[in-house]
């Protein structure tokens, strides 16, 4: 049987950071690509399971997709001791037998809520902050969750569920899918997402003469 080959795979720990990828990729302009075809898929044992597992898991994959991108949390993958960029050179390594240059590995460090927080007023609306969206980081940083002079929380996670704790608005993977839609990332620095966006703009290069808008 044929397959009609897809431009991407990507093999993810969870539903939130497969809806956060969805977001992302339903605003190609933003990224500074063209338009992709892609599956994502969950692997079973999460974090530690893209870790260790990757390359089994994608390897019947490698004919019907272009290229694979993995995304994981360092937090929770079960090797707290080794740097982000040290695992994404080892399942890369893994990876490489197969999908040859095709295929990268990201690892959010420490884990996908360092996503969420910038100084757009987007994120409080989104959290179901009520006031001004100025208003949310000085609250934050009221309580401890965020340094003075600091671009993100210590602890971005605990950061984000004790503001929907305050807006009593229940966690969900969908709040990552339009974080994802919505958020501009024209000043985003964390190094991982910055990763993922030289890797796409690398294998889904925009056509020349099409256009782009980096918000």
């Amino acid at each position: 049987m044929a397959f009609d080959k897809k431009d991407a795979v990507l093999l993810v720990a969870d539903r939130d950071i497969e809806a956060t990828v969805t977001g992302l990729l339903s605003r190609t302009p933003s990224l500074d690509i063209r338009k992709v075809t892609f599956d994502v898929f969950r692997h079973p044992y999460r974090d530690s399971g893209c870790r260790t597992r990757a390359a089994e898991f994608l390897r019947p994959m490698a004919d019907r997709y272009a290229h694979a991108l993995v995304l994981f949390d360092h937090d929770g993958c079960g090797s707290p001791d080794t740097t982000a960029e040290e695992l994404e050179n080892m399942v890369e390594q893994k990876l490489a037998p197969v999908w040859f240059d095709r295929a990268g590995v990201v690892v959010l460090e420490p884990e996908l809520e360092s996503w969420v927080w910038s100084d757009s007023p987007e994120v409080a609306r989104i959290l179901g902050w009520a006031g001004s969206g100025d208003e949310l980081i000085p609250w934050l940083r009221s309580l401890g969750y965020w340094p003075a002079n600091a671009r993100k929380p210590v602890d971005p996670k605990a950061a984000m569920i004790r503001t929907l704790q305050e807006t009593r608005k229940r966690r969900s993977a969908a709040i990552f899918e339009e974080l994802a839609a919505r958020v501009s990332f024209r000043k985003c620095t964390d190094r991982a997402f910055l990763k993922m966006c030289r890797l796409l703009q690398s294998w889904f290069e925009c056509k020349p003469g099409a256009k782009r808008d980096l918000d």
